[in-house]
């Protein structure tokens, strides 16, 4: 549990080198959204088959989640501020090879590089707060800062995108990362001091390989899932996966210096944390594919304004954040979480209401609702979480911590998109007249109902595209319902679960040995 007793407060150095960590955290989160738009352009450059196309957008995601846990292991053995500046070099030098990439393959690897030194970053980032914040409140803050760049990274990486691909050729959407990175690299040696665990023992490759391969097969599966619908192969990868994830928890057990430590992860004051952090990604990802196609395929907005006006549940967020903080500092922080999730299940309420000819100020309150309420209970686990970790092993806590959100986000995408493709598909089989040419494309999805409206005459198009465009809106309706749910039981659960897990005192830790912090 947290300690809560008032640490040395930090100075401006700290603040500032926060300030230098939180680049890469932006980066690394907008590089997971920033090709959605740059997509095509890649395609008529490069000419990539389809499954070429879908590892172009998903390796970097898949090398990433999988290699977290071993690199916040890693983390805490090498050092912090090392493994920031090796996932920058890494970073950079991916980055330059993904905007001069002559090939699908050379794409595909830089992407996999990029992955490792986002993996490199994003832990070490989070577990830096740990060792630069020591007074409890001072760290809630600097949370809350890195929870809210890392969930603005995720919406701003289309518009970001959409400005450079107006301008530039789609390498800029990498090209975009090398300042930052050269400046983090010569900022940080002096702005952050190392840290590292006294206690490292060795390193287990075996264990890295397990973690890696049960993460990689359980999202790749999942994300099978929700792409294709139920098929045996996606649910093979996840059983392999949850095997080997077992596994990898039984080895950790009878290691001297396990990459996970078990025992942190039962208390309920981080793997509480962890689990709430689950079910609000969960949500968080499971309905940005649907808001997102709702501005550009319902409402018809260009690419570039769908994204401009997707950063408006951002503000929501932007605000709900620190007033979640302030709150939680006169209150027991899980009625805070609650409240936010109970604000978040009513804001997914809210979207059930949405329908085609809705205005678009009425889909964005309800998506502002449901992102504030999701990002002031995530900004509040992760303070928990990383509170409950010792200084020593923060690196690997912050590692569980993202790798759950990770697992979360690929839950709601094939959760709550196969409600919503049910749906659209069950109602487009009734609406289509029979005999239609392409009939299959237009049950699927609504951007392959668009696609085939497109080459068919005006009337029989508008017929189509009406009906998908309701079909596609009830959907979303259902995929809200459900979102709405597990919001009001993750709700539930932070109140039941994690209610003075804050507050109370911890058992007697060991101090991290100050040969643990080196001098800068």
């Amino acid at each position: 549990m947290e300690n809560t007793t008032p640490g040395p407060r930090a100075g401006r150095k700290e603040w500032t080198a926060l300030g230098v960590l939180m680049l890469p955290l932006l980066l690394v989160s907008m590089d997971i959204s920033i090709l959605y738009f740059a997509i095509p352009y890649v395609s008529q450059d490069l000419e990539p088959a389809a499954t070429q196309q879908l590892w172009i957008l998903d390796m970097y995601g898949f090398v990433l989640a999988g290699l977290l846990i071993t690199m916040g292991a890693l983390g805490d053995r090498i050092g912090r501020r090392a493994s920031v500046l090796a996932g920058a070099v890494v970073f950079g030098a991916a980055s330059v090879a993904a905007a001069y990439a002559q090939t699908a393959e050379m794409l595909i690897v830089a992407r996999a590089l990029l992955g490792i030194g986002g993996a490199a970053l994003m832990p070490s980032t989070l577990a830096l707060i740990r060792n630069l914040f020591h007074d409890a409140k001072q760290r809630g803050r600097a949370v809350t800062l890195w929870t809210a760049v890392m969930t603005a990274g995720i919406s701003l990486g289309p518009v970001v995108s959409g400005l450079l691909l107006e301008h530039f050729w789609w390498g800029s959407v990498f090209l975009i990362n090398l300042p930052a990175m050269v400046l983090l690299l010569v900022l940080v040696p002096f702005l952050v001091p190392e840290f590292r665990s006294a206690q490292r023992g060795r390193f287990d490759l075996l264990s890295s390989l397990l973690s890696l391969a049960a993460v990689l097969l359980v999202v790749h599966g999942i994300k099978e899932w929700a792409r294709h619908g139920y098929e045996p192969l996606p649910v093979l990868t996840i059983g392999v996966g949850l095997v080997l994830g077992f596994v990898f928890v039984r080895r950790q057990k009878h290691l001297a210096h396990p990459m996970i430590d078990l025992g942190l992860v039962g208390r309920r004051a981080f793997g509480g944390p962890v689990f709430a952090n689950l079910l609000a990604m969960f949500a968080t990802v499971g309905m940005a594919v649907f808001l997102t196609q709702y501005l550009q395929s319902v409402l018809g907005l260009s690419p570039f304004r769908a994204a401009l006006w997707s950063l408006v549940p951002a503000v929501g967020a932007a605000v709900a954040a620190p007033v979640a903080a302030a709150l939680a500092q006169r209150v027991d922080r899980a009625y805070v979480m609650g409240g936010g999730f109970s604000v978040s299940a009513c804001g997914f309420l809210w979207m059930t209401q949405v329908r085609t000819d809705s205005a678009l100020w009425f889909a964005l309150v309800g998506a502002a609702l449901y992102a504030g309420g999701l990002v002031a209970a995530m900004t509040l686990a992760n303070e928990l979480a990383l509170g409950a970790a010792p200084p020593e092993r923060a690196g690997s806590a912050a590692a569980v911590l993202e790798s759950g959100q990770e697992l979360g986000g690929a839950l709601g995408m094939a959760v709550l998109g196969s409600i919503g493709a049910a749906v659209y598909s069950r109602e487009m089989a009734d609406a289509l007249p029979a005999g239609m040419p392409h009939a299959e494309a237009v049950r699927e999805t609504l951007g392959g109902a668009t696609a085939v409206a497109a080459r068919l005459p005006d009337e029989t198009a508008g017929t189509v595209l009406t009906a998908a465009r309701d079909a596609f809106t009830h959907g979303m309706s259902f995929a809200a319902i459900g979102a709405a749910v597990v919001m009001a039981a993750a709700g539930v659960f932070s109140v039941a679960r994690l209610r003075g897990a804050g507050r109370a005192k911890p058992p007697a830790e060991p101090a991290e040995p100050r040969a643990a912090v080196l001098p800068s």
